[in-house]
């Protein structure tokens, strides 16, 4: 992969790009929520919850109607490769707030506005970083406001971080893929299949209290079709992935997308760090890696499971740290920091989130607002942004 260093010019054109609405049809994967549409993405995170594939049940639900997972709109678009030519980089956080719900049949229209960058910095992992600022708006046909994503990237010197890590290869490693025995996986899959959302039955904010801790949920050992699975349901292809023609054609066009693999000898997209093993080491990267949006909408699925079909999440807010490798378990937890009113006159709880790895390493450490029905009231928070 081409390796460049942070120069005076590359700041001047970035300083003018700022503001920018930037052109992302390239990166669209899914405008309409159909019904397979939505069946597809959910499928692609893991989640069960009969609310976004069942039409019966959703019919009964406060919605009224069928609809789709707040994370859907990651699936519709979640990001864009642009900018730095020659550096590698890492979605760091993300944070999400939810307007309205996405009904299927509704077509999802998404921009993405350019709002800046801090550094130049140092860095234990590279030579200098900076760090991009995006903001993701999405509306409905209607032109009601679904969502907005507030995201940073961190773009690094990709030689200084290679050279780095060849002087730390002394300090103990991870061994990858993580060496499973079969009575572990065993269990692991008990727990996962054991796992039921919270569906119809309401959790009243009058029934929580700080300090109680969330349903756990758990993903892995993650595999290269769960990987798979998300791109194909809309999960942030940078760009959408095509083949053979179509493919070299983008490639000519913009060659920072794309790698020569020195096995296949085929050109690859920078984004198959996810699924291929030359892609993530000349990343620097030890093994193929999941997504930053992926893990987010695993926590958005943690927090619909745990909160049932009555609820609403308002907002959530994810850091990536670390890197979850195919072959780890994941779990996702959550403890209630507090309850209150808000602003909107929703009674709503406040949540810590993260999920950890196997080794014990907090891997996405998050927060989250879920405003939840009260018992004696009409209606719930789902109910009140259902479309009359």
């Amino acid at each position: 992969m081409p390796q460049a260093v942070i120069t005076d010019e590359m700041i001047a054109s970035m300083q003018a790009k700022v503001g920018a609405n930037l052109r992302i049809d390239h990166s669209v994967n899914n405008e309409l929520a159909s019904r397979i549409a939505v069946t597809k993405f959910v499928g692609g995170i893991g989640d069960i919850n009969p609310l976004w594939t069942d039409a019966e049940h959703a019919t009964a639900s406060p919605y009224g109607a069928p609809v789709a997972p707040p994370s859907f709109i990651i699936g519709c678009f979640s990001g864009i490769q642009f900018g730095w030519p020659g550096l590698g980089s890492f979605h760091s956080e993300s944070t999400l707030t939810f307007h309205r719900p996405v009904y299927w049949g509704d077509v999802v229209d998404a921009s993405c506005v350019y709002t800046g960058f801090d550094g130049p910095s140092p860095s234990s992992f590279a030579g200098r970083t900076v760090t991009d600022k995006f903001c993701n708006s999405y509306h409905n046909q209607h032109g009601e406001l679904i969502a907005t994503i507030e995201w940073n990237v961190i773009n690094f010197e990709r030689g200084s971080a290679s050279q780095k890590q060849k002087s730390t290869n002394a300090k103990p490693q991870p061994q990858l893929p993580h060496p499973w025995a079969e009575e572990e996986i065993a269990e692991i899959e008990a727990q996962v299949l054991a796992e039921r959302p919270r569906g119809a039955e309401p959790r009243y904010w009058d029934d929580v209290t700080e300090g109680q801790e969330l349903d756990v949920v758990t993903k892995g050992p993650i595999g290269l079709t769960d990987e798979i699975a998300f791109v194909a349901g809309g999960g942030t292809p940078i760009p959408r992935l095509k083949a053979h023609a179509a493919a070299l054609h983008d490639y000519a066009a913009h060659p920072a997308w794309a790698f020569r693999d020195p096995i296949t000898g085929a050109k690859e997209p920078i984004y198959s760090v996810h699924y291929n093993y030359q892609a993530a080491r000349a990343m620097s990267v030890a093994f193929q890696y999941d997504v930053g949006f992926q893990r987010q909408c695993w926590q958005l699925h943690h927090l619909t499971h745990w909160s049932g079909d009555h609820a609403w999440i308002k907002s959530a807010h994810s850091e990536y740290r670390k890197f979850v490798y195919l072959s780890d378990v994941v779990r996702l937890t959550g403890t209630i920091t507090g309850k209150r009113v808000d602003e909107d006159g929703d009674h709503v709880v406040d949540i810590r989130t993260a999920a950890v790895n196997q080794r014990g390493e907090t891997v996405m450490p998050g927060w989250a607002v879920v405003a939840l029905p009260v018992r004696g009231e009409d209606g719930s928070p789902a109910g009140r942004r259902a479309r009359a």
